[in-house]
C-alpha cells in the first residue's frame, strides 16, 4: 500500500533522511521507531507531499504521490497529531466533522454532524460532547476527538503521530486499545510514530526502526525482543550504552 524507495531529505546541511527504504503492506498496521530527532515525521511529511524529498520515489497504492492529484490523493489520508491540533474556535463536532464539511468530502452539515456523533461514540464519547469546546475537555477526551476526527471520513489510510503523548499510563492504555480496535475493524492501512513502547506492543503488526537516517531494522512486533539488531536491542530496552550515542 504505501512503498519509500531510497528516500533522502536534508534542510540545510542537516541531512534528516539518508536513504530510507520502507513497505507497508495493505491492510496493517506499521509503527515507526526511533529517537527524537531521528526524521520519524518528516518520513511521514513526505508521504502525505507536505514535505517533497531530495532523492527517491513514494508510491502509494502503486502511484508516485507526485502524479496525484492532491484532493483525491489527501482524501484517502487520516491523520491523529500528536498534540490533537483542534480548533480551538470550533465545539467538538465541528472538529470531528471538519473534513465533512468542506472540499471533495463535503456532506449536507446535519449528516456531517450526525457522523461526527457516531464517531465521538466509537472512541467512547457521549452525544453531549459534541457541543463543548476543546478547552472544556480534558486531555484524554481530546484525544479521543482527534482520534474520532481521523477515522470520521472513513480513510484508507491513517497516520498516528505519538498517539498517547501528553496522557496517563491508564489513559494512553485506553487510546491504544482504541487504535488497534479501530484499525482492526476499519481494515485501514496505518503508521504510527511513537517512543511508547507499550504502544507498539499494542498497536503495531511490524515495526521499523529508523535511526541515522535509515531503517536499521523491520520485521514482525513479535519479533521485537530477539531481532539481534543491536540498534533495536539497545531502543528497546532503554540502554545506555550501545550503538545509539545517548547524549551526557
Amino acid at each position: 500500500m504505501i512503498e519509500l524507495r531510497d528516500i533522502h531529505k536534508s534542510f540545510g546541511s542537516k541531512h534528516v533522511l539518508r536513504g530510507v527504504d520502507l513497505h507497508v503492506e495493505k491492510g496493517t498496521s506499521m509503527v515507526v521507531i526511533g529517537g527524537s530527532g531521528t526524521g520519524k515525521s518528516v518520513t511521514i511529511r513526505t508521504v502525505l507531499g507536505l514535505v517533497r524529498p531530495d532523492r527517491g520515489q513514494i508510491l502509494v497504492d502503486g502511484q508516485d504521490v507526485t502524479l496525484a492529484d492532491r484532493d483525491s490523493f489527501l482524501a484517502r489520508f487520516g491523520m491523529l497529531f500528536q498534540a490533537g491540533a483542534l480548533f480551538d474556535s470550533m465545539p467538538v463536532w465541528q472538529n470531528v466533522a471538519f473534513r465533512l464539511l468542506r472540499g471533495s468530502l463535503r456532506r449536507p452539515r446535519e449528516e456531517a454532524r450526525a457522523i461526527a456523533i457516531e464517531k465521538l461514540r466509537r472512541v467512547g464519547l457521549k452525544p453531549d460532547v459534541a457541543e463543548l469546546y476543546p478547552a472544556e475537555l480534558s486531555g484524554g477526551m481530546q484525544k479521543r476527538v482527534a482520534l474520532a476526527r481521523a477515522i470520521a471520513a472513513e480513510p484508507e489510510i491513517i497516520f498516528f503521530d505519538e498517539p498517547t503523548a501528553g496522557l496517563d499510563p491508564i489513559m494512553s492504555g485506553v487510546i491504544n486499545d482504541l487504535i488497534r480496535e479501530i484499525v482492526t475493524d476499519m481494515g485501514a492501512t496505518t503508521i504510527t510514530i511513537t517512543h511508547d513502547m507499550t504502544s507498539v506492543r499494542t498497536i503495531a503488526d511490524n515495526v521499523a526502526m529508523l535511526h541515522d537516517g535509515i531503517i536499521q531494522w523491520t520485521g514482525p512486533v513479535s519479533r521485537l525482543d530477539h531481532s539481534g539488531n543491536p540498534y533495536l536491542d539497545q531502543f528497546v530496552h532503554g540502554r545506555a550504552d550501545g550503538p545509539i550515542e545517548a547524549i551526557r
